[in-house]
């Protein structure tokens, strides 16, 4: 059981995470994937380095700076968040189960439009982004869900259990991150059966006033009532909805201490919109982890 469970590992994960350990607080970092600091070629404009420094070197610094103060830093791909007591959560991952009193989202923006023809004037209309926000209006009808990693088969798994069919498309995209899983939760018997993979590339989601089929590049059809999409892993607004989080647009909606509408859950950096620069993600990581420490120490009294 942790006090204080951070997700992302960027200035905004490790500088929450950096304040809530020094207050004393069991604290794990869960991280997946490439950081959008990896992509900062050379950063001119942060206090303290004068000669500038990469976006890849700042981010292990700070992965170093939590491991050398004893935080548990693990690169582990979180699939789900959901209620596990009236004060704890349970963070669903690759690498296991966490449950924790409060929770911080410092995962970055990582909401995936494909550029796919039909799509934007579908979504509400059969297109979602969140099968545990939707998935209750597909009952015992067709659904699709497109991604080829683990967050998009965990999107399908939780389908299953409600609908008559799910079509995992993976739309030419390496799909062996779940074939073997996808198999290995079909020997089990129950809702993964209904579960099928499709590798052919998309071309057009169609309909009128809703989806009614998906369009593939040879020509061909599948009928289907939703189409849900869960590329690449899991972002803070796709936690958000699940955990019923307000949102503004994509962002998370915070108060001045980074809390949530749910009590315990915070929100940091660039999930939250705005200026999108580490000097804003490192602010808003401080107050976060502070906003926890506060938080969990209210629940001890």
């Amino acid at each position: 059981m942790y006090d204080v469970i951070v997700i992302g590992a960027g200035p905004a994960g490790i500088s929450a995470a950096l304040y809530a350990k020094r207050a004393n607080l069991n604290v794990v970092v869960l991280y997946h994937g490439e950081s959008q600091l990896d992509k900062a070629h050379k950063i001119d404009n942060y206090y303290g380095f004068e000669n500038g420094i990469s976006g890849p070197d700042l981010y292990a610094a700070g992965i170093k700076q939590a491991k050398n103060l004893g935080i548990e830093v693990l690169d582990s791909e979180v699939t789900n968040i959901q209620m596990a007591s009236q004060n704890s959560y349970m963070v669903s991952s690759t690498g296991g189960d966490y449950e924790g009193n409060a929770v911080i989202l410092a995962t970055g923006n990582k909401k995936l439009r494909p550029n796919l023809k039909g799509l934007l004037e579908h979504e509400g209309k059969g297109v979602s982004y969140c099968a545990v926000c939707d998935g209750f209006f597909y009952r015992k009808k067709k659904v699709c869900v497109l991604g080829n990693k683990l967050y998009a088969l965990e999107e399908a798994m939780h389908l299953a259990n409600m609908a008559e069919s799910v079509t995992i498309l993976t739309n030419g995209m390496d799909d062996s991150e779940i074939t073997s899983l996808l198999e290995e939760e079909k020997a089990k018997g129950g809702a993964a059966e209904k579960i099928q993979l499709n590798k052919q590339k998309l071309s057009e989601i169609k309909g009128e006033g809703k989806v009614e089929s998906i369009v593939f590049e040879d020509g061909s059809e599948l009928a289907t009532d939703g189409f849900f999409v869960a590329l690449g892993s899991a972002g803070g607004a796709d936690f958000a909805k699940k955990l019923g989080l307000t949102l503004n647009g994509d962002s998370i909606a915070t108060d001045e201490k980074m809390a949530t509408n749910a009590p315990g859950v915070y929100s940091c950096g660039n999930v939250n919109g705005g200026l999108l620069q580490v000097c804003k993600a490192v602010y808003e990581g401080g107050v976060a982890g502070l906003s926890a420490v506060e938080y969990v120490r209210g629940l001890k009294k």
